[in-house]
């Protein structure tokens, strides 16, 4: 019955013509995006205007990931994002810089400095430096360039074997002046005013500690005007030591404390004069971080706030500096609080406001004044600690309103209006890691049971399911509770949305590198169900998500786990770090998978005590297999030819069903599939040469090798297993010398026979031996040239194997997830010539060397899915669907079904309607049967 069954699916399958990935109308219904920036760094986020002719501003940041990007404050959405980090010296952080009224903002990351339209991020020049790095930019604030033009210069900081300042022309990027330092001091930062540049930089004092050294720039030329020496030597042991240089404020200061913390030094920049300021810290605690706040307007007041931060309490203080006289006093206190503050400052005119964000309530308070012009409960306290934040502030009257961007530690960046969380963006999932589907507890338990009563015999299978189907009588009440509804909804609701059932809606469990774990509900457009700080270190590589039923266990690289409960995100159980990990080898013998650890050298870190054979790289320089039996010393070793090394080992997947295990032809001759479920395809470069070994797992036999010469080996080399194919893809020479090289597709299908109805030399044996003479398989190859670079690949998935597979690819280039159809990589295809009668009967069609990517493959439509680094695919209880989730930089998810959805019902069927229908012919009936009878009796006597 099963056989039957699954043969008339195959066929309904395949008469179902090639689909397309996504319709318009089901983007955001049947599929999830995130697109992410990363964490926002604190110096480089601000709310700006970008055009004087509105009011409305958009939220900017450059995050810790080198992603530009502008959001909409009213939703959360990325309006535009650019990586700004364009070559291999851009490390480290970056910095952004614009300025009110202009639509040009300037990012410089590594050698890379890049100018920007704001409002739709469009590049407006870029230059790079060569062996230097940008230490700072600021951009010139003066009222004659403002007056005669839309973009102002930059100030350029670079540190390298010396310093160096450059001022940049705004409109093309092109160096006006250049200043070398050639004193061998330390370059720090630079600032500006009306009339000089300031190049700060520190200077090794003649025992320890660094002295402040500022030079005056002139503004047109570059030349030194001045030079003056800060004493600041016992208190500046580094860069870390100095607080704040203003750059492009009305506040032009450099500040810095002294080693005890008991005082405050401040210096406007281009005087000599230092002034010291008590540090009034009553709480008995060491203070943690001290951080100063100033706006950034030239025409602003020059007042600034200095934030206190220790253990448990935080408070600020407020300072006016005379800039005539180059004084700073104080002008008030703000008190001090149990937990954590987050300070930003926003200027309105002339205005400066300062906004406080605690973990109970927002208060706004005026530079000259104490008194608070707003104040604000939270409605949903944050649950972490915000690190910093960013806020803008409008006066309406004598009261004002204000929202700030802030950001916690877990990376996640929220935006508050008066109290009210308007939005979230979990930025650290930008970092994710690693990934799995989860099943919930009960679903899992089902599954185990229909597992059990297939290995039962057929009594015994009969009185389980009778057990199992009295114990589902104890949620006999609640079903019946929520029939009404269920019967409503179904009623209501389009049969292709109303899938809960059909294990469509699956939890993904995702780890980050900031040691955060999330659970994403992927039926609710991936909403964070849960959020867990997971590692108690700062820094964490996870390499492995398990998921079993009911519970997730994420492993570490440096040997640690950590349990969680999946429905809650509770966590059950750490284990500490051990030995240093490369992954993670699973065993699935039984429904309890083991977990093995393997060491950096491809070795087992503990003993198995449970059969089965697995393959493990060591290093990049050889392949091992393993048996659990014995894994003291694999049973084999692959070593790849001299000059090669090993970049990757791939196996076909875990769920990897088989619906055929042949290819039935036009002649209705069958071709069988070799069908080895130890298959290992091992990718291993040389210098200009990229080698493809197709091994068996368990005697380690080479079944089949490929090399292609030629190939860009610094390019993305992707590969992908499934049943009885494989495909890999790479740049290199394509054949004909004479044509240009490209990116190419290879694929690769394996038969055990090259004659129809011939089944090799093992020919009907039921079970063989690897250990012994294994036959090589036949091997059927084409390759195809395509557009674009391919980074990863995977396969669809379903329950029983019978939908037409996709491969799935990566684009890199178009920020774009794909799915190929397996028909189009048929290595069967005929080549020049026409398909014949019989050929074209079994889908094949003419092969073309150039394999264009149809607009109907793209899983992600138009969207622009960035920094996708792993794909991973999951079966449904439907056999035509297949799910899809996409991490390691935006978070993408959808569903695929490569032979339509031919087991669900269309959009277009209405329950409603049908039962309608049925009433209103039930009342006709009704109506007319009567008639019909009396009309039948009249006729019968008529005839008599």
């Amino acid at each position: 019955m099963i056989m039957r069954l699954q043969a008339t699916l195959l066929l309904l399958a395949s008469c179902v013509p090639s689909a397309v990935a996504i319709y318009r109308d089901e983007v955001d219904h049947i599929d999830f995006h995130h697109a992410l920036l990363g964490t926002p760094s604190s110096d480089s986020t601000f709310f700006l205007k970008p055009s004087s002719s509105s009011n409305a501003s958009l939220l900017y940041t450059l995050s810790e990931k080198s992603l530009l990007g502008a959001i909409n404050p009213r939703d959360g959405s990325v309006v535009w994002r650019q990586n700004v980090s364009q070559s291999a010296a851009a490390a480290g952080s970056g910095i952004l810089r614009a300025s009110e009224g202009t639509n040009a903002m300037v990012s410089g990351v590594g050698d890379y400095i890049s100018s920007w339209s704001a409002l739709d991020g469009k590049l407006i020049w870029d230059s790079w430096f060569t062996d230097e790095s940008v230490s700072d930019l600021e951009l010139l604030e003066l009222d004659e360039a403002a007056a005669h033009s839309s973009v102002k210069d930059t100030i350029a900081l670079f540190g390298g074997k010396a310093g160096v300042v450059r001022r940049l022309n705004g409109d093309s990027g092109k160096v006006k002046w250049a200043h070398k330092d050639e004193s061998g001091d330390l370059p720090f930062q630079v600032s500006s005013s009306s009339t000089d540049v300031f190049y700060i930089s520190l200077q090794s004092a003649l025992l320890k500690g660094y002295k402040i050294k500022v030079t005056s720039l002139d503004l047109l030329t570059g030349r030194v005007k001045q030079q003056l020496t800060l004493n600041s030597e016992g208190d500046v042991s580094g860069p870390e030591s100095v607080l704040f240089v203003g750059a492009n404020t009305a506040s032009p200061l450099i500040v810095w404390a002294d080693k005890p913390q008991k005082a405050l030094k401040v210096n406007v920049i281009g005087t000599k004069q230092v002034t010291n300021l008590n540090i009034d810290n009553t709480s008995g605690e060491e203070i943690r971080s001290i951080t100063v706040h100033t706006p950034k307007k030239l025409n602003s007041l020059p007042h600034f706030l200095v934030h206190y931060q220790t253990q448990s309490t935080s408070w600020a203080e407020v300072y006016h500096v005379n800039l005539q006289s180059a004084t700073v006093t104080k002008a008030y206190d703000l008190p001090r609080l149990e937990g954590w503050s987050a300070f930003s400052t926003s200027t309105k005119d002339a205005n400066v406001y300062f906004t406080r964000v605690t973990q109970s309530e927002m208060v706004v308070v005026s530079s000259a004044s104490h008194a608070i012009l707003g104040r604000w409960p939270l409605q949903a306290p944050p649950m972490e600690r915000a690190l910093h934040a960013v806020s803008e502030v409008v006066t309406k009257g004598d009261s004002v309103a204000v929202r700030s961007a802030a950001v916690s530690e877990s990376g996640d960046w929220q935006l508050i209006r008066n109290g009210q969380t308007e939005w979230t963006r979990y930025e650290a999932l930008a970092g994710a890691l690693a990934a799995n589907w989860a099943e919930e507890e009960y679903q899992e338990d089902l599954a185990h049971q229909l597992q059990v009563e297939g290995h039962e015999s057929l009594y015994g299978a009969y009185v389980h399911r009778v057990k199992r189907h009295v114990k589902d009588l104890e949620h006999l009440p609640e079903w019946l509770k929520a029939l009404p509804k269920r019967i409503l909804t179904s009623f209501v609701t389009d049969e292709v949305s109303n899938l809960d059932g059909f294990g469509i809606h699956k939890p993904v469990i995702v780890a980050t590198e900031n040691g955060r774990v999330y659970a994403l509900d992927s039926g609710n457009h991936g909403i964070v169900s849960w959020s867990v700080k997971a590692a108690e270190t700062e820094s964490w590589n996870p390499i492995a998500v398990i998921t079993r039923p009911g519970i997730a266990t994420i492993y570490a690289d440096d040997g640690s786990s950590v349990t969680l409960n999946i429905a809650s995100g509770e966590i059950i159980e750490r284990k500490p770090a051990t030995t240093k990990l490369r992954s993670i080898a699973i065993l699935n013998d039984s429904p309890t998978p083991l977990i093995v650890g393997v060491s950096e050298n491809g070795t087992p870190v503990e003993s198995v005590d449970r059969s089965g054979f697995f393959v493990t790289r060591g290093g990049d320089s050889r392949v091992l297999g393993w048996s659990s039996n014995n894994n003291k010393l694999p049973v084999w070793e692959f070593l790849p030819p001299r000059g090669q090394k090993i970049i990757r080992a791939t196996s076909r997947p875990a769920h990897d069903p088989v619906a055929s295990i042949g290819k039935v032809l036009g002649d209705r001759s069958v071709l069988y599939k070799y069908l080895n479920p130890n298959l290992v395809l091992v990718t291993a470069v040389g210098e200009n040469s990229a080698s493809f070994y197709l091994l068996d797992a368990i005697s380690g036999k080479i079944l089949h090798a490929s090399t292609q010469n030629g190939v860009d080996t610094t390019q993305p080399i992707a590969s992908a297993m499934s049943e009885n194919w494989f495909a890999y893809s790479f740049w290199g020479d394509v054949a004909d010398p004479s044509d240009a090289k490209g990116y190419q597709l290879v694929v690769s299908e394996l038969y055990e026979s090259s004659i129809p109805n011939d089944r090799g030399p093992l020919g009907s044996a039921s079970n063989y031996s690897s250990l012994d003479a294994l036959p090589l398989p036949h091997v059927l190859s084409q390759s195809f040239i395509i557009p674009e670079p391919i980074s990863h690949m995977a396969v669809t998935q379903t329950r029983q194997g019978i939908t037409t597979r996709q491969l799935l690819c990566t684009l890199p280039s178009s920020n774009s997830l794909i799915g190929i159809p397996r028909p189009v990589l048929d290595a069967r295809r005929p080549v020049g010539r026409d398909a014949t009668a019989t050929e074209a009967e079994e889908g094949l069609f003419r092969y073309n060397p150039y394999l264009e990517f149809d607009g109907k493959w793209y899983l992600s439509h138009a969207r622009d899915v960035v920094g996708i680094k792993n794909v991973l695919s999951a079966s449904t209880l439907l056999e035509s669907t297949s799910l899809i989730f996409a991490f390691g930089g935006d978070i993408f998810a959808t569903r695929a079904t490569p032979s339509q959805a031919f087991d669900i019902l269309g959009k277009g069927f209405s329950k409603l309607q049908l039962l309608m229908t049925i009433v209103a012919l039930a009342v006709g009936v009704a109506i007319l049967s009567p008639m019909v009878r009396k009309k039948q009796v009249n006729q019968i006597w008529k005839a008599s």
